[in-house]
């Protein structure tokens, strides 16, 4: 899953879990949340084998022919860029990413975008409000946070499952921290 919460800290003999926090001035809730990488390194050389095979049996038809030479660039140039392509969008899954440091006096949202500046949000948790929109928003549970005059969608990138189990989690971390 990508969601990651770190919680400091931890209630001595309570079970580790996303609300086992010590009550004290000093707790903090931080959330990670990354995008789903559904390609391994596994299924990134399958997806280039299966395609090397399928653009090679066109070719056997003019196996030992001058024609040959006239397709085999074509076949190379589209294997090439569909390897490059699954290597670009890899990387650039990698570096999209969002980080909430969650505590009694702020809470922090910084999303670190591919190919563009981080975009910084801070606000009060205690004026903070967490809107779950169902329906009749741009996604399907559609999830932001609101304070400080501005809203800021929170998991772009999460199924809508996952958005709602995020607003659950966040609302109990907020109701804690309040």
């Amino acid at each position: 899953m990508p969601i990651h919460w770190t919680i400091r800290p931890q209630a001595p003999g309570i079970t580790p879990g996303a609300f086992a926090l010590a009550s004290g001035d000093r707790a903090e809730y931080r959330l990670e949340l990354v995008p789903n990488l559904s390609m391994g390194r596994v299924g990134f050389v399958r997806m280039i084998a299966i395609s090397a095979g399928f653009l090679a049996l066109p070719l056997l038809a003019v196996l030992g022919t001058p024609v040959l030479w006239g397709l085999l660039p074509f076949a190379g140039l589209a294997l090439w860029g569909l390897w490059y392509a699954l290597q670009r969008n890899s990387a650039e899954r990698q570096t999209l990413r969002e980080d909430l440091l969650l505590t009694r006096e702020s809470i922090e949202l910084v999303r670190t975008n591919p190919r563009k500046p981080a975009q910084h949000w801070q606000a009060n948790p205690y004026w903070v409000r967490l809107r779950l929109t169902e329906k009749g928003a741009p996604v399907e549970n559609y999830l932001t946070l609101e304070g400080a005059g501005r809203a800021v969608e929170l998991g772009a990138f999460l199924s809508p499952e996952e958005r709602a189990t995020l607003h659950d989690d966040l609302s109990r971390a907020l109701l804690h921290l309040r």
